[in-house]
């Protein structure tokens, strides 16, 4: 379509959602948009760009999203909750899951052709390691938390959708960092600013990270390639990380390090067992609390079984199917998240 395409992405406010403004409006997407439509309960920062178009609101609700989805060629559906093990099972699900289904419901209702979900890594974690898996490994029998069943349930769902007529893939993201991280940089920022940062496990457990633009980059290739009729991407599922794996903290060391603060002491690791049963006691003081004050607490059982297990993987099937390769270096990632941590920290 010479004069573009019109897009609808839902959760464009968020982390993800950012960077995937910027790649889709950046002069080099393969995608040429004709306009952008945000669904979000969160206003955007930057709304400069005279194709976007903002509609508050979420995917729970069908009317929203019926109002969003018309008149639209694509779908990227990246809204949603993620939880590390600390919200109730009925939000989760609800906002993951069934919001997933109004999405999908939607694009039938609307005529949208092509839909490109944001899934996890997650949908495969049960706890136990798993190393150089690809989008063959099956399922496992039972995930370790909501977020991970809430996942799993809707991923299936949208590939289910393209075997009845909707076009549909899946991306399945490493744990990703950059500019804005609300998950991990942040957090380990505040622990080295009082002055005692510790370390879970023992530091020999590996897993991957990817770049937000790269994630968001895969994400337009995957959006492309369903536009222009590439059938080896209907109805797949696709790993996405820009590196090899490394442990999770001294990965993010270096970006604490480089942001300009000091990790001391310099080798403190509580064991597995140790952090495991903190995050016991974590999860059940802000359980007994939660009729007088909710929190999510930083530690938990999951986040603790997540960052010392094993969980490694490629982007092999997504190169081969629709060219996907790392669009920023890990030097030019490394720049950009730490300048942005050196500004906003």
């Amino acid at each position: 379509m010479s004069s573009g395409y019109n897009i609808l992405l839902t959760g464009g406010s968020g982390f993800l959602g950012t960077a995937l403004i910027r790649e889709l409006l950046d002069e080099t997407s393969p995608i040429p948009v004709r306009e952008l439509r945000i669904l979000d309960l969160q206003s955007l920062k930057d709304q400069m760009d005279q194709r976007i178009t903002f509609i508050r609101g979420d995917v729970t609700d069908r009317d929203i999203l019926l109002e969003a989805c018309r008149q639209m060629d694509l779908v990227i559906h990246s809204a949603a909750v993620v939880d590390w093990g600390t919200r109730s099972k009925r939000q989760i699900l609800a906002v993951n899951y069934t919001g997933t289904l109004n999405v999908i419901e939607a694009c039938r209702s609307c005529g949208v052709k092509q839909l490109v979900y944001t899934s996890s890594l997650d949908v495969l974690f049960d706890g136990k390691p798993l190393v150089d898996v690809d989008e063959l490994t099956p399922y496992p029998m039972k995930h370790s938390t909501s977020y991970c069943v809430s996942k799993y349930l809707a991923e299936t769902k949208v590939l289910e959708a393209n075997r009845e007529g909707l076009r549909t893939c899946v991306i399945r993201p490493a744990d990703i960092y950059g500019e804005g991280d609300p998950y991990h940089i942040g957090s380990l920022i505040q622990m080295a600013r009082k002055g005692f940062y510790v370390r879970l496990g023992n530091g020999k457990s590996r897993c991957q990270h990817a770049y937000v633009g790269n994630v968001a980059h895969a994400h337009v290739l995957a959006g492309g390639s369903l536009l222009n009729g590439n059938t080896s991407t209907h109805g797949r599922a696709y790993f996405i990380t820009d590196g090899p794996p490394s442990n999770f903290f001294t990965f993010f060391d270096t970006f604490v390090e480089a942001a300009g603060y000091s990790i001391r002491p310099r080798n403190a690791w509580l064991p597995r067992w140790f952090a495991f049963s903190l995050g016991c006691i974590s999860e059940s003081v802000a359980f007994l609390l939660r009729p007088i004050h909710r929190y999510a607490p930083k530690m938990s059982r999951f986040a603790v079984t997540y960052t010392c297990t094993d969980y490694t993987f490629g982007s092999d099937r997504a190169e081969k199917d629709f060219g996907f390769k790392p669009k920023y270096s890990r030097q030019e990632a490394f720049e950009r998240t730490v300048a942005y941590f050196r500004r906003n920290s």
